[in-house]
């Protein structure tokens, strides 16, 4: 089970997602999006929660709001850390996640320590926390189905993308070759008005008896 959540922190709104217990997060680790940002407490144990960016958009390009919201779910859902004051939650995209096989299930590391950001929760905010939990949906969605699509989509935006572009090179193309002709056309023009006033002396004219 995957249980999402809406935050009206900003507008447009921002969805988040995390998984109900390890196994899902194991998948959810498995069959994410690179447009996916990861949270988790640090150093405790915590539920794994998400945000998609959308497309075009990079890590640094989400609200203080969308972070405070994400890293007190975060927290809201960890035994340990629920309890604690002044804890952290540790940020990164989805494809910095590392998982080798002698991991437990729903664990992981990380490929570069540098690409991993952190937000310091002094405590627990229970408006944000209960504004959340008030919008929260369970799901049984196909992960993988959802990845397959999502990659299928962008395959095709890249072939339409390249469509374009070679379209747009044909035209330009077609218009240098035209402007091309013209100017040469152009030059004959010229070339031919030149030679005709040269042999034309004035003097063409009949004699009568």
């Amino acid at each position: 089970m995957v249980f999402y959540f809406v935050s009206t922190a900003v507008q447009p709104s921002c969805a988040l997602f995390m998984g109900e217990e390890k196994h899902e997060n194991e998948e959810l680790i498995k069959w994410g999006w690179p447009e996916d940002v990861w949270f988790h407490v640090d150093k405790l144990s915590s539920a794994h929660v998400y945000i998609r960016l959308n497309k075009g958009q990079v890590i640094d390009d989400i609200p203080a709001a969308i972070l405070e919201d994400a890293a007190q779910l975060c927290k809201a859902n960890s035994i340990q850390g629920n309890k604690m004051n002044n804890i952290d939650v540790v940020y990164t995209l989805w494809s910095n996640l590392k998982k080798t096989p002698g991991m437990e299930v729903g664990q992981v590391g990380f490929h570069k320590e540098k690409d991993v950001r952190k937000i310091r929760v002094e405590k627990r905010i229970n408006e944000i926390v209960n504004r959340l939990n008030k919008t929260k949906v369970e799901k049984k969605p196909d992960l993988r189905f959802e990845r397959e699509q999502r990659d299928c989509a962008e395959r095709d935006d890249k072939k339409r993308l390249l469509k374009e572009q070679k379209e747009r090179e044909r035209e330009e193309e077609k218009r240098k070759k035209d402007e091309a002709e013209l100017r040469s056309y152009d030059r004959l023009l010229k070339q031919t008005n030149m030679k005709t006033n040269k042999d034309d002396d004035g003097n063409d004219s009949d004699d009568f008896m």
